[in-house]
């Protein structure tokens, strides 16, 4: 009775394993069919008989069932990425759950073209996935997404920077400078967007120093970057760094010659270092450009107040001090260092009448 029995057994694994070896070929068949004319039909066709040929306990440990199963999922993950049909679980974990059985090396080395392709879905299904919660505002999921984009493939540049701003928004402020960090430490990686957002983290913190070394950095790799340039100079003005400006002033300005306060910044900083008559020529840009600007008279009234004062017979410093001065005085009447500047120069010039003038002016103004 024993025979008999034993060769059913026998009989009926022996079907089973012919069952699941025809599902494997046709879902295979429908796959490379579905590859070939894009017909979803064929992709259904593909899902049903991966599914049909991964019943059992040993069919769920082929690795020709897992590979044919990763196929399958990995591109309904993203052509149905509405999840139009219905499924059991969700196709990016069906095909992940496959792809880690895929651990066969001899066979992974056969299977390459297959497994990149599975990989490559993968990344882009959860992209798509990233790209939605940014468009729902939820930086937190489309970091998730990211993260997952990242592991599961050797990222592209825009993905990484997308990791770093996002860590960035999520409050990770560490987690988002090392990224950035990773990025420009390299040329071919880099790009003045990176470089500036990295500066902008450093400056968010407070860390002036690893800003302004980000943007040398910067600098040497992109040499014609504006961008870079400007906030360069910005952070010089901001840490009084005068000396940093001047031999950058003429590069700036060949970038943007008529900007106001870009002009006014190159004769200030030459004005502190001693550079006066290239001072001169700066703050005269800037009242051609602008007349009614204060700063740029006022200063420029001050440069030939200095050389008058110090030079008492000069008529010409004498009435190019009063000329720029009164029209700053023009410009902001109540302001305190204009005035007294005009103070200096009636007193210096013997003029009492004007002195008097604007002494009682400044007087008003105490009181008030």
């Amino acid at each position: 009775m024993k025979q008999p029995f034993l060769i059913v057994c026998l009989l009926a694994i022996g079907a089973l394993s012919a069952t699941a070896q025809s599902n494997l070929k046709e879902g295979n068949n429908n796959f490379a069919l579905y590859s070939k004319n894009k017909d979803f039909k064929y992709l259904e066709a593909a899902r049903k008989f991966a599914d049909e040929a991964y019943k059992t306990k040993r069919d769920s440990s082929d690795y020709k069932n897992n590979l044919l199963r990763g196929l399958v999922y990995s591109t309904l993950a993203v052509v149905d990425s509405n999840r139009t049909q219905k499924y059991t679980s969700d196709p990016i974990d069906v095909a992940r759950a496959a792809l880690k059985k895929l651990n066969d090396p001899q066979l992974n080395y056969e299977s390459e073209p297959e497994i990149n392709y599975i990989r490559r879905s993968l990344a882009t299904a959860h992209l798509l996935k990233a790209r939605r919660a940014l468009n729902n505002a939820n930086n937190e999921e489309a970091l998730y997404q990211y993260l997952k984009v990242d592991s599961i493939s050797r990222s592209a540049d825009n993905i990484k920077h997308n990791l770093a701003v996002l860590s960035a928004e999520t409050g990770n402020k560490e987690g988002a400078i090392q990224r950035y960090q990773t990025l420009i430490n390299e040329r071919e990686t880099s790009s003045p967007v990176y470089v500036l957002e990295l500066a902008t983290l450093y400056k968010q913190q407070g860390d002036t120093r690893q800003m302004l070394n980000t943007l040398l950095t910067g600098r040497e790799q992109f040499p014609d970057s504006k961008e870079i340039l400007f906030a360069l100079i910005n952070t010089y003005v901001a840490n009084d760094a005068y000396s940093a400006i001047v031999p950058l002033a003429d590069e700036a300005l060949g970038h943007e010659p008529d900007n106001v306060n870009l002009n006014y910044i190159a004769g200030y900083a030459n004005e502190v270092e001693g550079n006066v008559e290239a001072a001169k020529k700066y703050y005269e840009k800037v009242i051609g450009l602008d007349g009614n600007n204060f700063q740029g008279n006022f200063e420029l009234g001050l440069i030939y107040l200095k050389e008058y004062v110090a030079d008492p017979d000069n008529a010409d410093k004498q009435n190019k001090a009063q000329e720029y001065l009164l029209r700053a005085n023009q410009i902001r009447p109540s302001e305190t260092n204009a005035l007294k500047s005009l103070a200096v120069l009636y007193n210096q010039s013997g003029n009492v009448i004007q002195l008097e003038r604007v002494n009682n002016i400044l007087n008003q103004l105490i009181i008030d």
